[in-house]
């Protein structure tokens, strides 16, 4: 029997949940690199992702055979070709139901999911949802650059109302998901928004969301140069005076040096001068907090004129996994001699046809 191995009642063997602890198997960045040829558009942000994944990989200190990485369909979904490890490019949209059935029967693996806008709010969004109520112990990241790449330019769930698309040439007509927002209404337990080209920040997310036990959610903007060129270029301006970089534990501040804050007022969020206010009614960012609508009022600050644009990890709560109830549920089955799959499918709810 292998050290991630325990014995369950009834005989057999079940894997241990993935605990991430140091040991040390001497990994680099180098070695998550693949032999496969990085086939993107010249200044896709798909490439600043992939290398800041493939950096981070070895902080995990897991195995290689022990990572794997699940896609779906469009130009972000053929991340997996890139990373040496274990992976599949699944189907569209159907990636969260993959990850999630390798997640839950093999509790010693780190899954991380890729997907973008178009397959994971679209053709996906049913799948999506699901993965985040029940918090299956996966990481999705989920690249969003507001447009159909992989089609050649169609509008998607996230392109703004009025966007002149080969698939909307008078503007579209739909209002789009906010991907956040989304999330927080499924019970997502963790969620988080960062940007391809801020790799410190990105880290730093990737990292907070490999601690996490359960589902974890992440938006990353990312720019498409040939379809949606720029799309978010007002927040990656030095100083952009509309991101809100998000630290939990310290009061939400942004603006020219810092002047600028957020309070409660009529039950929502708003700016505020900080020198204008008292102390304490200024927002010190909780991500802990149980009740989600305080993730949510930070997510509906968004503006696609990038007024307001947070950052960071938005929720981040403790929840029971369903791998871990699953596998807990099989062995109250085993132990109590009902876990007879022969028997439960030979059983009273059958009949013969004839």
């Amino acid at each position: 029997m292998s050290e991630n191995q325990e014995v369950i009642p009834n005989g057999g063997h079940r894997l241990r949940s993935l605990q991430l602890v140091p040991h040390s198997p001497g990994l680099a960045t180098k070695d998550f690199k693949s032999d496969q040829e990085v086939r993107w558009c010249p200044g896709c942000g798909d490439y600043a992702i992939l290398a800041a994944f493939q950096a981070f990989l070895p902080e995990l200190e897991v195995p290689r055979e022990n990572v794997v990485v699940i896609s779906g369909i469009g130009c972000s979904s053929r991340l997996p070709y890139y990373v040496s490890s274990y992976g599949m490019h699944s189907i569209h949209g159907r990636a969260p139901a993959i990850a999630s059935g390798l997640a839950s029967s093999r509790q010693d693996l780190s899954v991380w999911m890729i997907t973008g806008d178009g397959d994971a709010l679209s053709i996906g969004g049913n799948h999506l949802i699901h993965a985040l109520r029940r918090n299956v112990n996966i990481k999705i990241m989920l690249f969003n650059n507001r447009i159909y790449g992989l089609t050649k330019g169609q509008y998607s769930p996230t392109s703004e109302q009025g966007k002149v698309t080969k698939s909307t040439p008078y503007g579209s007509l739909d209002h789009p998901f906010n991907p956040l927002s989304l999330a927080l209404g499924a019970e997502a337990s963790f969620v988080a928004r960062s940007v391809d080209s801020d790799r410190k920040h990105l880290q730093s997310v990737l990292r907070a969301a490999a601690d996490h036990k359960g589902a974890a959610f992440i938006e990353i903007f990312q720019n498409c140069p040939i379809f949606n060129d720029d799309a978010f270029a007002p927040i990656k301006e030095p100083k952009s005076p509309g991101l809100i970089r998000m630290v939990h534990g310290e009061q939400i501040r942004f603006g020219p040096d810092g002047s600028l804050a957020l309070r409660w007022a009529n039950g929502s969020l708003e700016t505020v001068l900080a020198a204008s206010v008292p102390e304490s009614e200024l927002i010190v960012h909780d991500a802990t907090r149980s009740d989600p609508s305080y993730a949510f009022a930070l997510s509906r600050l968004d503006s696609y004129d990038f007024t307001h644009t947070p950052i960071g990890v938005f929720r981040s709560v403790e929840r029971g996994s369903y791998d871990d109830a699953m596998a807990a549920q099989i062995d109250t089955a085993r132990a109590s001699g009902t876990g007879d799959l022969a028997n439960l499918l030979a059983g009273n709810d059958t009949w013969e046809v004839v």
